[in-house]
């Protein structure tokens, strides 16, 4: 039986900003199907942006999505009953999803402050390529590196 074809998604922008991956990142903080509570986060966090910075919060979000977005990851394959780590290049619509993830994951992790403030935080720090976003980004590809002897198993 095959798979079902997966089609190429249309996403809508956002609001504000008329930004598709700013709309997309706002559906990624969404819980519980609460957009406008997903959508003053996102937007707080880019006026805090915005005060702290006195630049576009929208090229500073770009940058940090740039910076943080992995090259290479690892994949597992089973080959002659042992399973290796293979690195592979990302595809760039995965590339945005981790990258989108990570900011999410590490904004959430932190403690204090309200989640608008540390997203924005996040967002600051992975554009200038600090953060725990980008340190899991190094992460993925110091294993990717490490397994660069598996590269030629991959298909």
């Amino acid at each position: 039986m095959r798979k079902k074809r997966n089609y190429k998604r249309n996403f809508r922008p956002d609001a504000v900003y008329g930004s598709i991956a700013l709309g997309r990142f706002i559906n990624h903080v969404m819980q519980d199907g609460r957009k406008s509570v997903a959508e003053k986060i996102v937007y707080d966090a880019l006026e805090v942006i915005k005060k702290d910075t006195k630049a576009n919060p929208l090229t500073i979000f770009d940058k940090a999505i740039e910076n943080v977005s992995p090259s290479v990851e690892v994949a597992s394959r089973r080959v002659g009953g042992a399973n290796y780590q293979i690195p592979r290049e990302v595809r760039p619509e995965r590339r945005f999803t981790l990258a989108v993830r990570w900011i999410i994951e590490s904004a959430r992790n932190k403690k204090g402050k309200d989640m608008a403030a540390r997203l924005a935080e996040e967002l600051m720090a992975a554009s200038n390529n600090e953060g725990a976003a980008i340190k899991k980004k190094l992460d993925v590809h110091r294993v990717a590196e490490a397994n660069r002897a598996f590269a030629h198993f991959a298909r």
